[in-house]
């Protein structure tokens, strides 16, 4: 099959790799879309050693059963492969699994290949009337509708719902959509790139601005680089939550001192829980994250051009999706 290998420093090349095979209990899936994440772009850049090369990257895809009764099956990819025993697991907490895996870090290549095997219940059937372009995004946005879920359960129940999502790339972009699908209609997405912004507010329909004034009581760092839990820091309200979703860099930036004197709550989190992935693709399925149709398609066979446009800040759009087959 062919695949996008990450061979590396900002080398990937698109080449004949050995068919992907499956475990008892897995399924083969012929992936029709497969999405560019922040973390394949750490990858990319050297930056995340839990992803050394040669490795097959991507995790954010939906595609086609190939093998057995359910072959034809149209599916989107939860990639979060867990033991599914543990009390994590038991307690529906899988993204806190000790033995978790993912696709797209070793042991298991990713998706941005030909096809990849995956466990029957990572699976969530989509109807035939959703596009699987739209369905690869049930991965990024349940990254958000699980931060934007937890900061609004912690948040007080008295308090004013508005809210700040800091980064206007795809994350950024699923929390604000995720939080308005969960009631809060007052979401400002703060994006330094004025490409991008203007994306977003024409778009998108959100409001994105450069830089935000004030406090809010709900902030989602969507970035996670000090300077961006700085501005974190700075915008919370007192009583207020921080829901700290990127994974830009590993220190710096939180005010502490603050965060304790106004008795601040930070929320750490990563990737969902089976239930968020479900609860979001249905979400997806019933319109309720809106038409979602900003997304750029490119063949995979072109992705080492997309991660360099994306290097370079040359993409407004907040998501690159890749065609194996195109």
């Amino acid at each position: 099959m062919k695949a996008l290998v990450y061979e590396g420093v900002e080398t990937l090349g698109f080449r004949d790799v050995p068919m992907a095979a499956g475990q008892p209990g897995e399924h083969l899936i012929r992936i029709h879309a497969s999405g560019i994440c922040g973390s394949d772009m750490h990858a990319y850049l050297g930056h995340d050693n839990r992803r050394p090369a040669p490795l097959i990257l991507g995790h954010e895809a939906a595609g086609v059963i190939e093998d057995g009764a359910d072959a034809g099956r149209r599916v989107t990819l939860n990639p979060l492969v867990t033991c599914g025993s543990c009390p994590a697991c038991a307690s529906g907490r899988e993204n806190l699994c000790a033995s978790r895996q993912i696709i797209s870090m070793p042991p298991r290549e990713g998706a941005f290949a030909q096809f990849v095997a995956m466990p029957e219940r990572n699976l969530v059937t989509v109807p035939d009337a959703v596009p699987l372009a739209k369905a690869a995004l049930a991965e990024p946005l349940a990254v958000s509708w699980h931060a934007a879920r937890l900061a609004l359960e912690a948040l007080h129940p008295d308090t004013e719902r508005r809210a700040l999502v800091i980064g206007g790339g795809a994350i950024g972009l699923a929390a604000a959509l995720a939080l308005q699908a969960m009631g809060v209609e007052d979401v400002t997405v703060q994006e330094p790139n004025a490409a991008r912004r203007a994306f977003l507010t024409g778009r998108c329909g959100q409001q994105a601005v450069a830089e935000v004034q004030g406090m809010v009581p709900l902030v989602v760092d969507a970035v996670g680089y000090a300077a961006t839990r700085a501005a974190a820091s700075a915008a919370a309200a007192p009583g207020g939550v921080i829901a700290h979703v990127g994974l830009g860099e590993d220190t710096g930036g939180l005010d502490i001192r603050r965060m304790t004197l106004q008795e601040i709550t930070f929320i750490g989190t990563y990737t969902y829980t089976a239930q968020d992935f479900r609860d979001t693709a249905q979400a997806i399925f019933d319109g309720r994250l809106g038409p979602l149709d900003w997304p750029e398609t490119r063949p995979l066979s072109d992705g080492a051009a997309a991660f360099r446009d994306l290097r370079s800040g040359a993409v407004a759009a907040p998501k690159i999706i890749l065609d194996p087959w195109a």
